[in-house]
């Protein structure tokens, strides 16, 4: 069993995934299309990688404001999660993204990859740092609680 990380953009969708002990998230690719409405292909692509790597469970990155308030970008990534769900038959968990981005270009900075080179990189890392954080909170979770409860863990996610 395998965890996917997707962080949702306007034209692209960063992938990550998990190891199959679900300790580490690896950077996967970036799916992009030329226009926003379009997810036929996109979707298709996620059902290709997970039947590729047999993930079970999927972490979708949500665009919540610094305040914690919800925009327009998150209401998008709803209905895609949405859209995920009825596609895949997955489970599709919403987990904070906020700063993953910055946390990206800032990681890439330090490796010295050159500012023009990091659009090419930045949405797999985000969503790599998107599943890291879910997969290091969830074994916190299995260690304190001794079993992980997919339910608690989504409302976990979701609301702080």
């Amino acid at each position: 069993m395998r965890i996917m990380g997707l962080d949702f953009g306007s034209k692209t969708v960063g992938v990550a995934v998990s190891d199959s002990l679900l300790l580490t998230a690896q950077a996967l690719e970036i799916i992009r299309r030329k226009e926003e409405n379009k997810l036929r292909r996109t979707l298709a692509r996620i059902e290709e990688l997970i039947l590729e790597y047999d993930v079970e469970e999927i972490v979708l990155g949500a665009p919540k404001n610094m305040n914690a308030t919800e925009g327009e970008r998150v209401a998008l990534t709803q209905e895609f999660r949405e859209k995920l769900e009825r596609r895949t038959g997955l489970p599709v968990i919403m987990w904070d993204e906020r700063l993953t981005t910055v946390a990206a270009n800032k990681t890439m900075m330090e490796a010295g990859i050159r500012r023009e080179n990091r659009k090419e990189y930045v949405d797999k890392i985000a969503a790599s740092l998107i599943l890291q954080g879910y997969l290091d909170c969830r074994s916190l979770r299995e260690a304190q609680n001794g079993k992980s409860e997919a339910a608690d863990q989504r409302v976990y996610a979701w609301k702080n």
